[in-house]
């Protein structure tokens, strides 16, 4: 399921327009974004947790030509799912 397909699918299940459902979308996806740019989780009971997850600086390896690298921290978005949504 793409974006446009969820928009519709909320649309029909909530009897609005696509135009308001599509708006109620993204709105949901940004508030998470900000959320989680601003190092907040957001949890959804039944569904899961929303995070930022940081990743420690460490050394790599460059494989062409075998020598060491330095890999800088990371911060990336991670999603824990919910016990019923593991058990589908």
């Amino acid at each position: 399921m793409n974006k446009g397909e969820l928009t519709k699918a909320v649309a029909e299940d909530a009897g609005i327009s696509q135009d308001q459902a599509g708006k109620a979308v993204n709105a949901v996806f940004e508030h998470i974004s900000g959320a989680m740019k601003a190092r907040d989780q957001v949890a959804i009971a039944g569904f899961g947790t929303f995070h930022a997850k940081t990743r420690n600086a460490r050394t790599g390896r460059n494989p062409a030509t075998g020598k060491e690298i330095e890999i800088p921290e990371k911060t990336s978005a991670a999603f824990k799912p919910a016990t019923a949504l593991k058990d589908i």
